[in-house]
């Protein structure tokens, strides 16, 4: 029997709002645990919470993004459920009346176009966070509590881990782009649920499905999808039966562990939030907000293609995070080579990035810097070679290009009388490669004009060495 993996996500993410959505505290990552906390978030008795304006802008714009359907009409709901950080032992949420409907998300599998069908989306408060302390128990910082967050729900339109990694990806990029979250996985700013169950391929019903919760990188949502089909085919086979349940996924050891039975939406005895009136946006005020949204990663790449003649490949890269499309612009602003700068991005800086575990939102290299290295280069006065040292220079110092290149004596050597003294006496160093020049061998060139870099420190001008060499060669 063959089996087909079928794949739904809830993706739960932060919004960037100053302050949290029914009250005036801070919505900022970290801080000293419950310090970013008051009476309303962590529910007291009596507290009355007041609806976030800006967290409906911020919700309606996710959807305008993603095509949904903005809703004139929506309400807030209790859910009613306890976790030991959830102070009220409910949850302000959306249940029936979501603020946005449908609406889908075109991305790449490889070299493939597919699309995912969004069910809804909705808003609702963060829970604040268990503190496990080897030793000691377990702490509960308040911090988080109340932080917006809007939760996507897709239909179960994905079929593989690889089709639900290509998806996150694509979706992070285009909600970056709004600038309604930073989508930080790693502050939790993007989290992500998935429902998973296995068919026999060719059926058209649904098997039975299991949930694992809070994954945050995309290599758990991969390696999660991946563990869990596997255990239901290898139980169908057997012939068991799956149960419906909720499950944590260890991505350590790659397995997943049954927690609890999975609730179904009558266990959360929802209701109208009774201290909250229901929301209601005019067609005039969608129009705003559409208005106002930044241009998107799919037209900011075909923007790059059209005007500033990039290939697909550096379009595609360069726009995949909003940060470096950014950085991007602002470089060629500076210096208007777009095929040259395009090309030490993708080298050198997300080289760079990657390297030292920097995120693009905390690029240390400034626009400017990168142009003036390039300038240098394109002024003769170092090379490329140098040029990615100081670069790599800039990243660590955060010190000017030509600051780096004077106090390190890295300028370029352009002077030919120097070079002929240098290489005429490589040459006589060194008679074997000479005769193998001569008789044929064209890659001694390399030798020499390598020789000469090295005895450089590849400060000298490949172009001028190699005139110089092959002029000298001929002469021996």
């Amino acid at each position: 029997m063959n089996f087909e993996t079928v794949i739904g996500l809830e993706v739960h993410i932060e919004l960037a709002t100053k302050t949290k959505i029914f009250c005036g505290c801070k919505n900022e990552f970290g801080g000293e645990p419950n310090t970013h906390c008051c009476p309303v978030c962590i529910g007291m008795p009596g507290v009355l919470p007041v609806l976030n304006e800006k967290v409906v802008e911020f919700a309606a714009k996710a959807g305008l993004a993603l095509d949904c359907k903005i809703a004139n009409f929506s309400k807030m709901d209790r859910k009613g459920y306890y976790y030991p950080d959830l102070p009220k032992a409910y949850q302000i949420s959306q249940f029936d009346l979501p603020i946005c409907i449908g609406g889908h998300v075109d991305y790449k599998d490889g070299d493939i176009e597919k699309r995912v069908n969004i069910t809804r989306i909705h808003m609702e408060e963060d829970a604040g966070k268990l503190l496990h302390e080897a030793g000691t128990g377990t702490a509960v910082d308040y911090n988080r509590c109340g932080v917006p967050l809007i939760e996507i729900v897709t239909e179960p339109d994905l079929r593989s881990a690889d089709e639900a990694k290509a998806f996150l990806e694509t979706l992070k990029s285009i909600i970056q782009y709004t600038g309604v979250s930073d989508c930080k996985m790693q502050e939790g700013s993007l989290r992500c649920d998935v429902n998973v169950s296995v068919r026999e391929v060719g059926s058209t019903v649904l098997g039975t499905r299991t949930e694992m919760k809070n994954l945050n990188s995309f290599s758990a949502v991969h390696g999660a999808i991946e563990a869990e089909s596997a255990r239901q085919i290898a139980l169908i086979t057997d012939g068991g039966k799956v149960t419906q349940e909720t499950r944590r996924f260890d991505d350590i050891k790659g397995k997943s562990y049954a927690m609890r039975g999975k609730e179904e939406a009558h266990d959360y005895r929802y209701f109208p939030d009774p201290d909250l009136v229901p929301i209601t946006i005019t067609d005039e005020q969608i129009a705003l907000y559409r208005d106002s949204l930044p241009e998107l990663p799919t037209a900011k790449k075909q923007r790059f293609i059209d005007e500033l003649g990039l290939p697909e490949y550096d379009a595609d890269l360069l726009t995949g995070e909003r940060a470096i499309a950014d950085f991007f612009e602002a470089s060629i602003a500076a210096y208007n080579e777009p095929k040259k700068t395009s090309n030490f991005i993708m080298t050198d800086l997300l080289r760079l990035l990657k390297e030292n575990g920097v995120e693009p939102d905390d690029n240390p290299v400034q626009p400017i810097q990168l142009a003036q290295t390039l300038k240098l280069i394109d002024d003769g006065k170092i090379n490329v070679t140098v040029g990615k040292t100081v670069f790599e220079d800039v990243f660590k110092t955060g010190d000017d290009p030509s600051s780096i290149v004077e106090a390190k004596g890295l300028t370029q050597i352009n002077d030919t009388v120097e070079l002929s003294g240098m290489i005429k006496q490589i040459i006589a160093d060194n008679p074997k490669p000479v005769a193998d020049f001569k008789g044929g061998n064209k890659k001694a060139l390399t030798f020499f004009v390598g020789q000469v870099m090295k005895a450089t420190k590849g400060k000298a001008n490949p172009k001028v060495v190699n005139e110089i060499v092959q002029e000298e060669l001929k002469n021996a």
